[in-house]
């Protein structure tokens, strides 16, 4: 079901409430205080984008495995966009790139119960009509921009839920294997060189080669040094693109 708000503080802590079901979508016009990765703040033009939360009930994986969800969602969202002639790469964690610009942002939230998940919120917000964008932000796109023509947002929405508990389910089928491989396939600059920075401002130039069940992504430097670094421990350098 989805449930429709003008105006949210956040379509992820309002996706926390219990009264919500594993499938149930939380879609806001406008957010308040939307919120991306490493704290930043989502920014969407109202009326223009999607900005939307879908719960989840992953009990049938444990914790440890928990990457996959973020791997299926990534992969809903490129399938979903290649419906509408877009090709996407997943840069990681999970941010949805056409080349070298941000078209959507997804945040994900787990709830523990025990050993097990209780509750996921994947938090999306997609870049769907909007054709200016603040000059804080280094490099975004939208979907009007990547083709040229506007799109119904209410289709996209439908689109993109359907595309994600499709690769949902095929996870819950036991479909582990192959969402990791398509995940790696999708990569955002697997196989390339280029320059990436540490958390101190160090440098260093290597070479994405993968990313491992526990979502660690796999660099090997220039000096042939294999390098492993969780969320946050890397950053990737992108040449910005003003407008």
């Amino acid at each position: 079901m989805i449930y429709r708000f003008s105006t949210l503080a956040s379509s992820n802590d309002e996706a926390t409430q219990p009264l919500y079901r594993e499938g149930d979508v939380i879609l806001a016009q406008c957010q308040t205080a939307g919120r991306g990765q490493r704290g930043h703040r989502w920014e969407s033009r109202e009326g223009e984008n999607l900005t939307f939360s879908l719960v989840l009930e992953p009990q049938f994986l444990p914790p440890s495995e928990q990457f996959l969800i973020s791997e299926c969602v990534a992969l809903g969202v490129c399938d979903a966009l290649l419906h509408y002639g877009i090709e996407a790469q997943i840069k990681w964690t999970n941010d949805i790139y056409v080349g070298d610009r941000k078209l959507a942002g997804i945040l994900i939230e787990h709830k523990l119960q025990g050993s097990a998940l209780a509750r996921t919120v994947v938090g999306i917000g997609l870049n769907v009509n909007q054709r200016e964008f603040s000059r804080d932000l280094p490099n975004p796109i939208s979907m009007v921009q990547a083709t040229g023509r506007e799109f119904d947002r209410e289709q996209v929405l439908q689109t993109v839920t359907t595309s994600l508990m499709a690769r949902y389910e095929q996870l819950r089928d036991g479909g582990a294997v192959q969402v990791q491989a398509a995940y790696h396939a999708k990569m955002y600059r697997r196989g390339e060189e280029h320059w990436y920075a540490l958390p101190d401002g160090e440098r260093f130039r290597g070479t994405i080669r993968g990313v491992e069940p526990s979502g660690a992504l796999c660099i090997e430097t220039e000096g042939g040094e294999q390098r492993k670094f969780l969320f946050k421990e890397v950053e990737f350098i992108i040449e910005a693109r003003r407008q």
